[in-house]
């Protein structure tokens, strides 16, 4: 059975779509955004910044739901500009330190509230 995982550590969805489902020890966290869910605002700065509170959105539906980083095997990364593939990379790359999931990364024409990047990730657990 679908199980719906909802935090107020992460930005709430802003449309019909839950944060993450889980089933049968696969966890699907929807694409997360820059948005502070403290304020609700987007995380100032560039691209490393967006990344960064990205990241941690991710990090805060994966706790929530029991899981961490660790258990995260593909992610899926969309940018606004992919001149900004290179400062994304060095940013994941400090999240996911040792054995990184597969991943895929596409230029997209525009994403939600104009940010410049979105991820979303797949976890599971043995």
């Amino acid at each position: 059975m679908k199980k719906i995982i909802h935090t107020k550590e992460a930005p709430g969805a802003v449309g019909p779509y839950s944060q993450a489902t889980e089933q049968k020890g696969m966890l699907f966290v929807s694409g997360q955004i820059p948005i502070i869910p403290e304020t609700g605002k987007l995380a100032e700065g560039g691209i490393k910044e967006q990344t960064q509170q990205v990241l941690k959105n991710i990090d805060a539906v994966l706790q929530a739901a029991g899981y961490s980083s660790w258990d995260v095997v593909k992610c899926t990364c969309l940018l606004k500009d992919m001149d900004h593939f290179q400062e994304m990379n060095e940013v994941y790359a400090g999240y996911f330190k040792q054995d990184p999931p597969a991943r895929a990364a596409y230029q997209v024409v525009k994403l939600p509230l104009d940010v410049l990047i979105e991820i979303e990730a797949i976890a599971m657990k043995d």
